[in-house]
């Protein structure tokens, strides 16, 4: 039995907020079977799940769980965990998973930085290209700081609001 039945929920309104999200998730850049995924996990009470329960929830394969699991686990948007005494595993997101996602995206930021850092000094920073590239610099140094700031303050509010 999955979730959505155990906690009396109406199956249909569950998938159509978990498309929906999902459809949102894929506009800004998830590949949809994660963001299907993600959503599910999002909308459970527990926040947790298994392969067998998100296959049957979103109708998928045992594959399409597995691949879409190891893309949300590399960007950090959910953790496996053991069901104690089984081999079976449970997936699962928290409630920090955004300041996870996004602190790994800081780390994927500072590699472009570096990145773009060699082609100015290989392109010169005087061409068409090294001008670009400088300016995209400045905008993602520019990010970095607002992003460390602002996830300073989401700690300090998300502590008032929700005392975690």
């Amino acid at each position: 039995m999955t979730e959505p039945k155990e906690a009396g929920r109406d199956p249909e309104t569950l998938s159509r907020f978990v498309e929906h999200f999902a459809a949102q998730l894929v506009e800004a850049g998830l590949p949809r079977m994660p963001a299907r995924v993600f959503a599910a996990l999002l909308a459970s009470d527990t926040g947790t799940l298994t392969s067998a329960e998100l296959g049957e929830q979103l109708r998928i394969s045992p594959a399409a769980v597995s691949g879409a699991v190891r893309y949300l686990s590399q960007v950090h948007m959910l953790s496996r965990e053991r069901e104690p005494g089984s081999r079976r595993e449970r997936y699962r997101v928290h409630s920090d998973q955004w300041y996870e996602a996004l602190t790994n995206r800081e780390a994927v930021i500072k590699r472009w930085e570096d990145a773009l850092r060699e082609g100015i000094t290989s392109l010169g920073p005087t061409t068409p290209a090294g001008r670009r590239l400088t300016e995209t610099l400045a905008f993602f140094e520019f990010i970095e700081k607002d992003v460390a700031g602002m996830m300073e303050r989401w700690r300090a509010h998300r502590e008032e609001r929700f005392g975690a």
